[in-house]
């Protein structure tokens, strides 16, 4: 049967009114879902057998609330008379004296009430209630016990954070400087990098050089083979000035011998004539002797000068 009007404004006023009570660790709510299903929790009461435990409860209405009673069972296992190991739960004003009266926060105080004064002369297990008679101290450690192993909540299991790794950083070598200690342990913190003279040369092939770590090489570059032909060239340059030098000055004294040689033939022909005075002149001069056809027996000397 649908719920009529009359249950579904008693349960939206007792949402209300639970706002407004004060329940303190008990807790209670319908579930989105379904309203006619609320599930709540009771603590277990101080100084009773049942401390340190959380039981939960479902109660659920019927269609016809609130002339009808509702029922509650309790999903946490408890070592009680009044309760069943199925969670049913064996209370007068769940029974024959409920009322449209009582409301579902009265229903909870009632439940909690139960766990601090069981009610042995109506049980609901009978052995339970005749242990709580006989062997009280026996019925209290029971009791204890299941609210150890199934009321007792569960700590909450923390995340342990992963460790985080330690830089590992070599020692320093005795006389190292600083600047060195950390070269050393970039160089080990580092990749290789690829070399970068793989590169062919375009005169001659040259085989690809695999990648080596990156390290410092010195390299030294004898020049004295420069230096030698240098200087060898440089002494055949001025050989080679010397000996032309030497033809040029040798073909200028030629020159002058020539012209000493005919400058004094000319003169012991009668052709030419040097003044005693004056001193010889730097060229010679070049006579030409012309004979007149007129007179065969003139004889005229033409000086010509340079």
């Amino acid at each position: 049967m649908a719920p009529g009007a009359t249950t579904l404004k008693r349960i939206n006023r007792e949402m209300q009114d639970l706002q407004k009570e004060d329940l303190g660790d008990i807790t209670l709510a319908p579930l989105e879902t379904n309203m006619h299903i609320w599930r709540g929790t009771i603590p277990g009461p101080e100084g009773s057998v049942y401390e340190g435990g959380v039981f939960h409860v479902e109660v659920v209405l019927p269609n016809d609330y609130p002339f009808s009673a509702p029922k509650a069972i309790f999903k946490t296992r408890i070592y009680h008379m009044n309760i069943s190991d199925q969670g049913n739960i064996c209370i007068d004003i769940l029974k024959h004296n409920w009322s449209p009266a009582l409301s579902l926060f009265k229903v909870m105080l009632s439940l909690s009430s139960l766990l601090t004064d069981p009610n042995p002369k109506d049980p609901l297990v009978p052995s339970i209630a005749t242990e709580y008679l006989r062997n009280r101290k026996q019925h209290d450690s029971k009791a204890r016990q299941w609210t150890e192993m199934y009321a007792k909540p569960k700590p909450a299991v923390k995340a342990t954070p992963a460790p985080t790794p330690t830089p590992v950083v070599s020692p320093a070598r005795p006389g190292r400087s600083r600047r060195g200690a950390a070269a050393a342990v970039q160089t080990t913190a580092a990749p290789p990098q690829p070399s970068r003279l793989s590169a062919p040369s375009s005169r001659a092939g040259s085989s690809r050089v695999p990648s080596q770590p990156s390290t410092s090489i010195a390299i030294v570059i004898d020049d004295s083979d420069d230096e030698g032909r240098r200087n060898s060239a440089s002494t055949s340059r001025a050989k080679r000035k010397r000996s032309l030098g030497e033809e040029s000055t040798g073909a200028g004294a030629s020159s002058s011998r020539t012209r000493r040689n005919v400058a004094s033939t000319l003169v012991d022909a009668g052709v030419l004539e040097i003044p005693d005075d004056e001193p010889a002149p730097s060229r010679p001069k070049r006579t030409r002797t012309t004979r007149n056809a007129s007179s065969s027996s003139s004889n005229d000397v033409i000086v010509i000068e340079d």
